[in-house]
This record gives structure tokens, sequence and C-alpha cells, in this order.
């Protein structure tokens, strides 16, 4: 690859939904599909929406060892990223990704207190295309 960050950040904003791994209670991976990140910082930091009551918020809380998937399902190629998730409940957070219809979903706003930001942190990344996977490196 090339210019790793044009690459996997590309493919990134392309996607409409990302896949994030947390760990169950018991060690176990549990997987599920989100809306794209509201923001991201090289590929580096992601950010998405979520519930402060969800499963998942509280899986981070406990143990913050997380993984994000993107997929091309139409080039067939797809990336992972493995880092730490936070949950982050200020306004601050929660005020940089809110979105215009986000009431659709957390409907007392902004300060809605099931509204929360998760942040994810990443530290390495595989890459798979054209068969086969490569590991890069996560700049600062």
């Amino acid at each position: 690859m090339r210019d790793v960050q044009k690459t996997i950040g590309n493919l990134i904003d392309r996607q409409s939904t990302a896949f994030i791994g947390s760990v169950s209670q018991d060690g176990f991976p549990n997987v599920k599909a989100m809306l794209a990140p509201r923001k991201r910082i090289g590929l580096k930091t992601i950010y998405f929406t979520s519930n402060t009551s969800s499963m998942r918020a509280a899986q981070y809380r406990e143990n913050p060892k997380a993984c994000v998937y993107f997929c091309d399902r139409r080039f067939f190629r797809g990336v992972m990223l493995t880092g730490t998730m936070e949950v982050l409940e200020d306004s601050e957070s929660k005020e940089m990704i809110w979105q215009e219809g986000d009431t659709m979903y957390y409907p007392l706003g902004v300060t809605d207190p099931d509204y929360c930001v998760l942040r994810f942190t990443a530290e390495s990344g595989r890459y798979y295309s054209n068969f086969k996977s490569e590991n890069f490196e996560i700049e600062p």
C-alpha cells in the first residue's frame, strides 16, 4: 500500500456502516453494526454515537478493548482497526458530533442522558485487498 492514510481513510469515509467489536462479561467477542462514524481524525481516532444505556456502552466501560471493521463489499476489501473504546458523556464531546435529526434517536436533544459518544483510539490496523492481508502502523 503506497499511502496508508489515504487508502484506508477513503475506504472508511465511503462506508455507510461500521462494525464495532467489544468483549462480553464472559470474555467472548461481540460485534455490532453501527452507522458510519461521525468524526474521524486520521486513522487514530474515530467517533460514533450510541445510547448510554446500551449493552455495548456497558461492555466498553468494563473492558475498553475494541475493534472497528469497515468493509467495501463492492471490491471485497476491508480494514480492521484494533484499540480501545471510551464512553464519553461530557457536553463538549456530545455537541461536537451532534447532527440535525439526531432527536429521532435521542428525543431530549444533545443533553439527552441516553446519548453518549464512543471514542475509538486505534493502536494497530490490518488491511485486506486482492486476496491478501497486510498489517500497517497507526500514525499519531
